[in-house]
Order: C-alpha cells, then structure tokens, then sequence
C-alpha cells in the first residue's frame, strides 16, 4: 500500500506541474473545427504541450503502480488532484495569486487526501470477464465517435461536453490497467483491454485540446474531473470488488468528495482574468488535462 501510494503521489506531481505547459501548448495551436491529423502534427511541433506530455507519459507509467496495489477510487481522486499541485507551483514559478477559493481548494485536497489515506483498503480483484474488457473497448468507440460530433461545434457547451468525453478516455485506460491481461505478449495482443487503453487514451487527449479551444478551462476541466474521477470509481466498487478500510468507509467517501470537491474549486484556477485574450501567453491560461 506504501508502494501504491507514493506512486500515485509522485504521478500527481508529474501531472501537476506537466498541466503548466499543457494548456499554452494546446491553445497556441491552431484553432481546429474537425477532428484531424493536422491538429496532432501541430501539438507536437508545440514544445510546451510535448513538455508536458512528457510529464503525463511519466505520471502514468506511477499510476499503473498505483492502479495495480490500490482501489480506483483511491488512485483516482490523488491522480486528480493535481490541480492543487499546478497552482501552488504557478505561484512559485509564474508568479500568480491564489483567491480565497483557491486556498480553500488545495485545503480540501490536502484534507482529502489525507483522509483517503486513512480509509482506503485493498484494492479488489485484477481480473475480469470477456465481456468487461469487449465493453471497455466499446465505451472508447462511443468516445471517440462523440468527440467526432462535438468537434463540429464551439462554446462552454462543447468544451463540457468535449471535457466530459476526455474523462471517459481516461477513466478507460484506468479501468484497462487495471484489468490487462499481461502474462504474456500474445495475450496482451489479444486483449480488447490493450486497444481500449491505446485509444482510451489518445483520444481523451485530443478531445480535451479541443475542449481548452471552444470554451472556458473551467468547463472542460470539471466535465472531465467529474467522469474521470467517479466513473472508475463506481465501477472499481460495484464490478472490481474495491473496498475501503474496515470500519473507515466513512473516512474514505469523506476523503474522495473533499478531494474531488477541491479540483471543482481549483478548476477555475485556470480561467483567464476577464478582458484577457484567452489564446494569449498568459499564465492564466493552465488546467491539468484529466487523467
């Protein structure tokens, strides 16, 4: 357990401060109205969002450390507080200011946090039937064919609906950690869980550059916190067998809601002072990506 959370720790750190560049990487990439080929070349020819890329690849390679020793709910709701990470880091290296909504933020993630780490027991089983790994796969699809839609259209709603469908790709490649088969290269092959994981995974990347692109950080940053964080959550509970402590269950629920509740407040963190252009290299412009 000491192993599971120290990873995820070190994962929310590299998610956090990664989450710095992301934001600019993405905005300062040409505005896409589709989903497109061009609008990968372009994030990758933006040194800020490979940087924070970067940090992402190396939060995840400590959250599969996590996942396999931890419950989700647990993994999930450390993961995400990461925003409490970027903007303690913001005010160090960019020179921000915290509100009274901020520091009432990173207090209910630390609190949280805190009171997950009292409550939280064994993680439940790794294993699966076909059908869950079939549905992870289908759950992407869905994913990815809704990005599709919603690139078509502009506005907070988009860029929450956009936000929403980033969270699902996320939480399916937790769930997909979880439950691959890794006993051997064959097996991995054949598992639906490795190309939902795969595509789980890219797919909410680009769906959530272009969520920062139609509207508000805020709104895609809450949409994507929200189905990231309590899909896996339910599903580590009700189909994987995650449990909380003995006797601690209250602790846990009370330390996952002060610590999802905190990313909320924190999300607005990311928006831009009114008047600002929000395309602008400004350091307003940062939210983590979901995880």
């Amino acid at each position: 357990m000491l192993l599971g959370l120290t990873a995820a720790l070190a994962a929310t750190a590299c998610f956090g401060f990664g989450s710095v560049f992301q934001a600019r990487g993405a905005r300062a990439a040409p505005h896409a109205d589709r989903v497109r080929a061009g609008l990968l070349a372009a994030l990758v020819r933006s040194w800020p969002f490979v940087l924070g890329t970067v940090m992402d690849i190396a939060g995840f390679a400590l959250s599969i450390v996590a996942l396999r020793t931890l419950p989700l709910f647990t993994v999930q709701a450390v993961t995400n507080a990461s925003l409490a990470v970027t903007a303690l880091a913001a005010v160090r290296m960019l020179g921000t200011h915290l509100h009274r909504s901020d520091t009432a933020g990173i207090t209910a993630v630390v609190a949280g946090l805190l009171l997950l780490t009292v409550g939280s027991g064994t993680e439940g089983r790794e294993d699966a039937p076909s059908a869950f790994h079939l549905a992870l796969l289908g759950t992407t699809a869905l994913m990815l064919v809704g990005t599709a839609l919603l690139a078509r259209r502009a506005g907070n709603a988009a860029a929450a609906g956009l936000g929403l469908l980033a969270g699902v790709g996320f939480g399916v490649t937790s769930l997909a950690v979880r439950v691959l088969d890794a006993s051997s290269i064959t097996a991995v092959l054949a598992d639906p869980a490795t190309y939902a994981l795969a595509l789980g995974g890219v797919g909410g990347y680009v769906a959530y550059a272009l969520a920062l692109q139609r509207g508000t950080v805020t709104a895609a940053t809450a949409a994507g916190t929200l189905s990231e964080t309590f899909g896996p959550a339910v599903v580590g509970v009700l189909a994987l067998g995650d449990t909380a402590r003995p006797g601690y269950a209250w602790c846990a629920v009370l330390g996952f809601l002060l610590a999802v509740g905190g990313t909320f407040l924190l999300a607005r963190f990311a928006e831009p002072e009114p008047g600002t252009d929000p395309t602008a290299d400004h350091p307003a412009e940062r939210a983590p990506a979901p995880r």
